[in-house]
C-alpha cells in the first residue's frame, strides 16, 4: 500500500508525486529544481494534513517510486516518528511565537538519516502574527535541506509574505463516492459507508467517526431537530443552549482525560514539599491557560461542526424548494425536510442558510457562543403561520435506526 493511498479523491496526487521525484534528483545532484516551502490549502476534512504527511514520508522514501508505504522510512514519517520529520499540530487557539522560534531552529540542522529535514504545520492558519514573523525567514531562505509544508483551509488564512514563498496546492472536497469507497476499504458496511460518506459531506474524519461511532450518529440526529424545535422564543433559545451543553459535553469527553494526564506528569516533573522545583507555580498556570485554550478550541470545532450539520439540513430543503435533483444529504429525514420545503419558501431558506453562515464566521471571531446561538435559534424562528417540521429520525443515521 502506497502511502498516497491514504489521500482520499484529490486530482494533485501525480503533481505532488512529480515533485518528490525532482526532490530525488536534487538530494542525489541531478540538479533537478526542488520547492522548499509548500502551502497545502482545502475545506475542512478534505485531508490536508494527510496529504502533508504522505509527501515528506514519500521525501524520505529510497524506493522505487518513492512512497512505497512499507519501508522503515515511510512507516516512521507517517507515524511521527521519524527523526527528519516534524509533525506540528494544536489543539490551542493559536500556534505562538516560541514554538515557531523551536521549529526554525530545527529547519537549520541538516537532515540526520533522511534525504530531508520536513517540517509539517498543520495549523498554520493559526500563527500569530510574531510567530508568522519568526517563520518568515526560514520560508524565504530555507536550509538546502529543509523543506517546509504548512497546512491551512485557505491561501487568504496565511499572511501574504509567506504564501507568496510557498507553492501552493489547492484540494477539493473529496467526492462522496470516494470517501464511501475508503471507508469500505477500512472494513465498513457499504451501506452504512454511503450514509456517512453523505451526511459528512466530503469531511473524511467526520464521515469516518458517524461510520464507526453510533454515539457520533446519535449526536448527529439530535444536532438536526433544531430546526424543528423552533415554534416560539422559549423553545427556540431552550434549543440553543442545548446545542452548546452538548458540545461542552463533547469537549470535555475529549479533553478531559488529555488534563489530568498533563496534570499528572507535571506534578511529577516540579515534585512537592522543599524538593519542588522553582517556578513550579507559573508552570501550573502555563498549563492551565493551554488546557483551558484546547478546550475551548474543541467546543468551538463541535459547534461548527453541528451548524455545518445545520446549514447542509437547510440546502436539501432548498433543493427541495428549487425541483432540482440528485441525493439529499440528509435523505433519511426526507418527510420533514418535505414539510418544511412546503411550508416556506426559498427566500426564507436562504435567509436561514445566511444566518447559519454568519453563526458560524461570528464563533470563528470570538463571539461569545450562547449568546451567537441563541441569536442564529431566534433568526431560525419561521413565520406565525409556519408550522415545525416533523422531527424525523433521532439518531441521524440511514433509515432511523442505530445501525451498527
Amino acid at each position: 500500500m502506497s502511502v498516497w493511498d491514504v489521500v482520499v479523491g484529490q486530482t494533485v496526487v501525480p503533481v505532488m508525486q512529480a515533485a518528490v521525484v525532482d526532490a530525488a534528483l536534487d538530494a542525489e545532484g541531478g540538479g533537478a529544481a526542488m520547492t522548499h516551502a509548500w502551502l497545502v490549502t482545502g475545506p475542512p476534512g478534505s485531508g490536508r494534513s494527510v496529504l502533508a504527511r504522505a509527501f515528506a514520508a514519500a521525501l524520505q522514501c529510497r524506493q522505487q517510486p518513492p512512497g512505497c508505504g512499507h519501508c522503515t522510512a515511510c512507516r516512521t514519517a507517517l507515524a511521527g516518528s521519524h527523526p527528519d520529520v516534524e509533525l506540528v499540530s494544536t489543539e490551542a487557539l493559536a500556534l505562538k511565537v516560541d514554538l515557531v522560534r523551536d521549529l526554525v531552529r530545527r529547519a537549520a540542522l541538516r537532515p540526520a538519516e533522511g534525504r530531508w529535514q520536513v517540517i509539517v504545520v498543520e495549523d498554520a492558519d493559526r500563527l500569530t502574527e510574531e510567530a508568522a514573523d519568526a517563520l518568515l525567514l526560514s520560508v524565504e531562505e530555507p536550509p538546502p535541506r529543509t523543506v517546509w509544508v504548512l497546512c491551512a483551509p485557505a491561501s487568504a488564512d496565511i499572511p501574504p509574505t509567506i504564501r507568496s514563498r510557498c507553492r501552493v496546492v489547492a484540494l477539493r472536497t473529496p467526492p462522496v463516492a470516494d470517501v464511501a469507497a475508503f471507508l469500505v476499504c477500512e472494513g465498513v458496511d457499504p451501506a452504512m459507508a454511503a450514509f456517512a460518506a453523505r451526511a459528512a459531506q466530503g469531511h473524511i474524519g467526520r464521515a469516518r467517526a458517524l461510520a464507526t461511532d453510533e454515539q457520533a450518529r446519535l449526536r448527529r440526529g439530535e444536532v438536526l431537530r433544531l430546526p424543528t424545535r423552533l415554534g416560539d422564543v422559549a423553545s427556540a433559545l431552550e434549543a440553543a443552549a442545548a446545542l452548546l451543553e452538548a458540545a461542552e459535553a463533547d469537549a470535555a469527553a475529549h479533553c478531559d482525560a488529555l488534563d489530568a494526564a498533563e496534570a499528572e506528569n507535571l506534578a511529577a516533573i516540579i515534585g512537592s514539599g522543599r524538593s519542588k522545583v522553582r517556578g513550579s507555580a507559573g508552570m501550573a498556570k502555563d498549563l492551565e491557560r493551554a488546557q483551558k485554550s484546547r478546550r475551548t478550541r474543541v467546543t468551538r470545532d463541535v459547534l461548527d461542526r453541528a451548524l455545518v450539520d445545520v446549514l447542509g439540513f437547510y440546502r436539501d430543503v432548498l433543493r427541495l424548494q428549487a425541483g432540482s435533483g440528485g441525493d439529499l444529504v440528509n435523505d433519511e429525514m426526507r418527510p420533514s425536510l418535505q414539510r418544511l420545503a412546503r411550508a416556506s419558501t426559498p427566500t426564507v431558506t436562504g435567509r436561514r442558510m445566511a444566518a447559519v453562515v454568519a453563526a458560524r464566521e461570528a464563533l470563528a471571531a470570538n463571539a461569545a457562543p450562547l449568546l451567537t446561538l441563541e441569536a442564529l435559534a431566534l433568526a431560525l424562528r419561521g413565520p406565525a403561520d409556519e408550522g415545525p417540521a416533523d422531527e424525523g429520525p433521532a439518531d441521524g443515521g440511514p433509515g432511523g435506526g442505530s445501525s451498527t
